[in-house]
């Protein structure tokens, strides 16, 4: 290789690894295109190419046949299972389990999380009351409790959260979530919730932490009751009509 182009492959390993500790990729970790990468750092495609098959040799990117390139670590074999096991499941049953575990991450974050952790949570805190739409709503909401769950430090809890958070891929759930805000006009409430959930992480305050993503749990739970409770009286009365 030659001089100059392993000083661009340098260059741009020092840069990509930056962007992956800045946080400021897309919720589902997307990086951008080897093009656009290449016009962004100045250097050659090829620099850009070398230097992301050092981070995917150290486990910091993964790639996906014609999806892109994607921080973090591959998904094992095990995330191919998961749409089985959402599909024996209902909301009900998530949200119990939701609530028996992500005020323990909660906890945990409030003694792990790094300051530019927490300011990133502030920042997705920031995109979903923003969200003008369903998905984006559910897209950052997503994106705020993964990072809170990252930031517990414990890999085993990490690989159960996301099982939990693959429900979110289904549509019934996205439209039954937005019923929910738009019934119990939730959005400036949950906005309260997820920065008072924060604002106990930054204070390294487990307790109030946990209690808090406890408190916001519950309050979706209960949205969730009464919409499925009014879909069931519905589904009543017109079979009574009948």
């Amino acid at each position: 290789m030659p001089m100059e182009e392993a000083g661009n492959s340098n260059f741009a390993l020092d840069k990509l690894r930056t962007l992956l500790r800045s946080g400021s990729l897309d919720a589902d970790g997307k990086l951008p295109t080897e093009r656009a990468l290449s016009e962004t750092l100045g250097v050659s495609r090829r620099a850009v190419r070398r230097a992301l098959e050092v981070l995917e040799a150290e486990g910091l990117i993964w790639r996906r046949q014609g999806s892109g390139t994607f921080a973090g670590r591959r998904p094992d074999g095990w995330s191919q299972h998961v749409g089985s096991i959402v599909a024996g499941t209902d909301l009900m049953e998530v949200m119990e389990v939701r609530l028996r575990i992500e005020p323990q991450l909660a906890q945990l974050a409030a003694m792990r999380a790094k300051a530019a952790d927490v300011a990133r949570m502030y920042e997705l805190v920031k995109k979903i009351y923003e969200s003008t739409d369903a998905d984006g709503r559910e897209l950052w909401d997503g994106a705020l409790h993964r990072q809170i769950a990252q930031c517990a430090g414990n890999q085993f809890f990490l690989a159960i959260f996301d099982v939990i958070n693959q429900v979110r891929q289904d549509e019934a759930w996205q439209a039954i979530r937005e019923r929910a805000r738009n019934a119990s006009k939730t959005r400036t409430v949950t906005y309260g919730q997820h920065t008072a959930i924060v604002d106990a992480i930054a204070a390294r305050d487990p307790a109030t932490a946990g209690e808090a993503m406890r408190r916001h749990l519950l309050t979706l739970q209960e949205s969730l009751i009464r919409i499925t409770s009014l879909d069931h009286h519905e589904r009543q009365s017109k079979q009574e009509l009948a």
